[in-house]
């Protein structure tokens, strides 16, 4: 029978062993926590959820709303030059805790430099009202 290793722990069937990365295998997670108020935000508006420090890995995310975000407003999640790099731009329309993260986010190497995440509104503006959505970022560090 062959032993296969996980990308993250293939030192661990080398000779010497060597250790994994501790920002991805056995590491910390961290969160940043956004809350978000509906304010009629435009699709010309981006609204900043978190500057996140280099060395950090994204794990994923979860957004929580007290009232959906519209039938027509889409949002997505990322930075400047990959706006949908953590969540795809899509219509928020549920209350209920809602898990995100692309693979190809998750699946990269720590960062290299600090990163300013931000939500980008498309299609329609967000509604302008009393409620609110909390975004939680989840990146494992050093």
């Amino acid at each position: 029978m062959t032993t296969f290793y996980a990308d993250e722990v293939a030192g661990l069937g080398t000779i010497p062993t060597t250790k994994s990365n501790g920002a991805v295998h056995n590491a910390r997670l961290r969160r940043f926590r956004a809350t978000v108020q509906f304010d009629g935000q435009t699709t010309t508006d981006t609204i900043v959820l978190a500057r996140v420090p280099a060395g950090y890995a994204f794990a994923y995310g979860v957004t929580s709303a007290s009232a959906t975000a519209g039938a027509s407003a889409t949002l997505a999640i990322g930075i400047t030059g990959a706006t949908g790099k953590y969540r795809a731009a899509a219509v928020h329309t549920t209350t209920a805790p809602t898990l995100f993260g692309l693979a190809a986010a998750i699946d990269d190497v720590p960062l290299a430099a600090e990163e300013e995440i931000f939500i980008t509104i498309a299609v329609a503006a967000l509604p302008t009202s009393a409620d609110f959505m909390v975004v939680d970022l989840y990146f494992s560090g050093p």
